[in-house]
């Protein structure tokens, strides 16, 4: 009869169903696959915890992203402090050692400069006598002295210039 209004013979219609089923069977089973491996990971992920402790965990954590969230803002700003800071301590160094008499040995003497990161900063001489020792001191404003440097008070500016770079 069916032959008869759709004009396809009965054989075709039940082989199609037949595929039909087939096809089915084959994504229920993948589906029961999946499904299968789903609850292994489920079972996985609760297992030792009820839903109340893993709640608990939960929440702890997120305490704990939000502590360390604090703690990092707080770790920039001293970060930013200690920059700051840092521009106005001595950060670069030239020391030269030297006889400041030629009777005396031993390069007791020496030439201490101390710059800042803008240059800015002191030498610091210090003169080894058999009378004595006298320091001086010479102010360093952007790697320049107002007052004439010795021939040791310039190596020691260089080197301090140079150093640090």
């Amino acid at each position: 009869m069916i032959e008869q209004y759709l004009g396809i013979d009965s054989d075709y219609i039940v082989i199609g169903m037949a595929v039909v089923i087939v096809i089915l069977m084959i994504l229920v089973i993948i589906n029961i696959v999946q499904m299968s491996k789903l609850k292994k990971r489920y079972a996985i992920f609760m297992k030792g915890k009820n839903a109340k402790s893993l709640e608990d965990t939960l929440i702890y954590r997120l305490e704990q992203v939000d502590e360390l969230i604090e703690n990092n803002a707080a770790n920039e700003r001293n970060i930013d402090t200690i920059f700051k800071r840092m521009k106005f301590n001595f950060q670069k160094y030239g020391l030269v050692k030297y006889d400041a008499f030629q009777e005396m040995g031993g390069k007791l003497s020496f030439s201490l400069a101390m710059l800042n990161e803008k240059n800015d900063g002191y030498i610091i001489n210090a003169v080894h006598s058999r009378e004595g020792c006298y320091t001086y001191v010479k102010e360093i404003i952007d790697g320049n002295s107002i007052i004439a440097l010795a021939e040791e008070e310039e190596q020691a500016l260089a080197q301090a210039l140079s150093s640090n770079q």
